[in-house]
Order: structure tokens, then sequence, then C-alpha cells
């Protein structure tokens, strides 16, 4: 949670805690593993021992030493607030801060469409390779502001484009480009109002058909095919959302083309500590799983061939920046103003919406005007700037 390590917990009761990775003695870790089963976090430089829920259960001395004066009730490990939401943990340390869905507002629509099984069913995801993580050296917004809204750095891929890149064996990168070809849909920039959020993707004018992508693939095929037709009927007008990318302010991203989730964790100003999870459905042909693995490895990643393309990107504007002459002068963020419609006749979008269609900025706009305001309300209300 931005530069704090945090444990994420799982009590005997089944409740999920987020707790604080420090020691309330001298701040030392008591966890230092990515994953693993314990009902104790011991830390390993004076021996005072929490439980799995955080509770301070045992300091060594405590009589001898502290008189028993020490009250272990008051010096348990700091506990954030979480929620779960569809199989998601979502924390944050105000304890007096508004709710999971009230601070989501109208994007937790697009977020769930996201989430969402491709047969439009409440299904689960499971993880392959765990959590992929690298570094950056870069600003941690790049990736947050690229995620929330870019199309216009597709020129940046144009190799990949060339080549016969996704599943479908056409030439192009993303697997729903027959799709696309074949329906044409309105393709939708969405800002949500004063909270940061942003979503894009494409809204399918009417009530299209299934367009075959795997031809080759019988199995895969028939899976997408079932699934298609399925989450019509469960969704009906919904479904005709395609989900592409957005931003969850400040630092997480989800991106439907390979079906993961990013986070950007500053590491200081000057680097970005990713972690990407690349998700599968779990009760999916191993057909189906290998070809979502092996798309999203070509894809996204440190490995895949268009995030290569956005690091380079990020690296090389990052550093261009920091120039003591560079750095007095703006980015430009003018793309698309004037063109944004409040009353755009989709009713399940939500209320706070900013709808733009084609190609501009106002998702980076609007990401930035609330990051302004967040380090403008003073100390307490936002983190520092990093």
């Amino acid at each position: 949670m931005g530069e704090e390590s945090v444990i994420v917990t799982r009590d005997e009761k089944g409740k999920i805690h987020v707790l604080l990775n420090n020691c309330r003695h001298r701040g030392m870790r008591v966890c230092r593993y990515d994953r693993g089963n314990t009902s104790f976090f011991s830390c390993p430089y004076h021996g005072w021992t929490f439980s799995n829920e955080g509770k301070l259960v045992k300091v060594p001395k405590l009589d001898s030493a502290y008189h028993k004066k020490l009250d272990p009730s008051k010096w348990g490990l700091v506990e954030a607030r979480a929620h779960v939401h569809r199989g998601t943990i979502w924390a944050t340390w105000n304890q007096d801060g508004p709710s999971f869905e009230e601070y989501m507002g109208s994007s937790l629509f697009f977020f769930d469409a996201f989430i969402g099984m491709y047969d439009g069913g409440e299904g689960e995801w499971e993880a392959f390779g765990g959590i992929i993580k690298w570094k950056i050296p870069c600003n941690w917004k790049f990736g947050a502001e690229n995620f929330s809204g870019d199309y216009y750095h597709n020129f940046s891929h144009s190799s990949a484009d060339r080549v016969s890149f996704s599943p479908s064996g056409q030439k192009g990168r993303h697997t729903y480009d027959p799709v696309t070809r074949a329906e044409a849909p309105y393709r939708l920039n969405i800002a949500v109002d004063k909270t940061g959020h942003t979503a894009l993707g494409q809204l399918f004018k009417g009530d299209h058909d299934y367009v075959p992508i795997y031809q080759e693939m019988p199995i895969v095929e028939e899976y997408f095919r079932q699934a298609f037709y399925k989450r019509r009927e469960k969704l009906k007008e919904k479904a005709r959302w395609f989900p592409h990318h957005g931003t969850i302010f400040p630092n997480l991203s989800y991106s439907r083309v390979t079906m993961s989730i990013a986070s950007w964790h500053p590491s200081g100003p000057n680097e970005t500590e990713v972690w990407r999870i690349f998700l599968v459905p779990k009760d999916a042909p191993t057909e189906v799983k290998d070809v979502m693995r092996h798309y999203a490895i070509r894809y996204q990643g440190p490995a895949g061939q268009t995030e290569q393309d956005d690091m380079e990107n990020w690296l090389y504007a990052h550093e261009g920046s920091r120039g003591s002459v560079a750095s007095r002068y703006p980015f430009n963020y003018e793309m698309g103003i004037g063109y944004e419609k409040r009353n755009w006749p989709v009713p399940w979008f939500g209320p706070n919406v900013q709808v733009t269609e084609g190609i501009t900025e106002q998702n980076q706009r609007s990401y930035f005007e609330h990051w302004a305001k967040v380090m403008d309300d003073g100390p307490g209300q936002g983190d520092d700037e990093k």
C-alpha cells in the first residue's frame, strides 16, 4: 500500500485482516515471506509475537523488564480497514473515510465488468505464475496514467500490430480485433467525476453476434462461443459494454485484454515496483488456460512486446522530465477538451461520468485533477508526493 509493507491474513474464523508489517517495538518486519501459513508472527529482533489477527500475544520479560506495566492490548499490529469485493481485497489506512462503494462510485460498474467471468457469471479466477514483480526506473504515475485512457500511443506498438500477434491468427495484437472490425463499436473514454477513477472500452451499437476468433482451436473456440451467448443472456443490454483498460485512483490498473491487474508501487519518486497478476478462469479447459497464458506472456509483463514499448517510453519520458530546463515546461493535456458528454444515453454507466468518444486525454486530465486536489488537501489527507 504505497511504500508500506502489509500482511494480508485470514484468521481462524475466516476474517480477512490487512496489517502493517512493522513490529510496534522498533519497527522490524515481522513477516518476510510472500505467502504461507501461520497463526503467529514473531519479531526476530526482540521477540514480540503477534497473532494472525494482529494482537500482541507475547512479550519477552513482560514481568521482569516491563514490571507488568505494558498493556498488550494497546500494542498490536496497526490494522487497515479492509473490504472484500468479488474475491478482491481493498484496504485503506483511513478509518473514517468513505465506504468501498462510496469510494468507487460509478467506476464500480466498470470494474465489475472487468472482473466478471466471460459467461457473465460469478465464477472464480486463478492467477498463473503468482504475482509477477519487476522494477522500472520511472515515476509510478506513468503506468497509472497510461492505463487510465491512453489510446493515443498505439503508434508505439506499430511493430506488434504488423505481425500475427494475437491468438486469432490475424494481424494485430488484440484478440478482439476481428470483433471490432466486424462490428465497429463506439470507442469510449469514461472519467468518473471527482474521483480520479477512469475506464475505457468499447460499446457495441446493438445486439451484436459472436465473431469467430479461435478457428484453429476448436475447444477454445467452443468455450468462448458458449461464454458469449451465456453472458448476453445474463447481462442483457449491459453485455454491449466491452471493458478494455482502467485505473482505480491512485495506483491500481486493470486490463481485460490479457485479464490482468497491475499495482504501481512507488519506490520513491524515481522508481516503480510493478506487481502484475494475470488471471484465467479456474474451471476453464486446459487448452483455454494455455492460450490465455501464452498470449499474456507475449503481450504484457516484463517480457511482453507491448509492455516493453511502454517501459521504454516511461523510462525516457521520466529521465527527460527531470532536467533543470525541461522541468520548467508543462506537458500538453488539451486533446479533446470541450467534447466531453455528461448525458451519454446509457443509464447503467452511472450518474457521475463524463464520456468522450474516440481519442482524447479526458481521462488523464480527470486523473491528475483529482491528484492535484488530494495533494492540496494537506497532511493527513493525501500522501507525500512520490
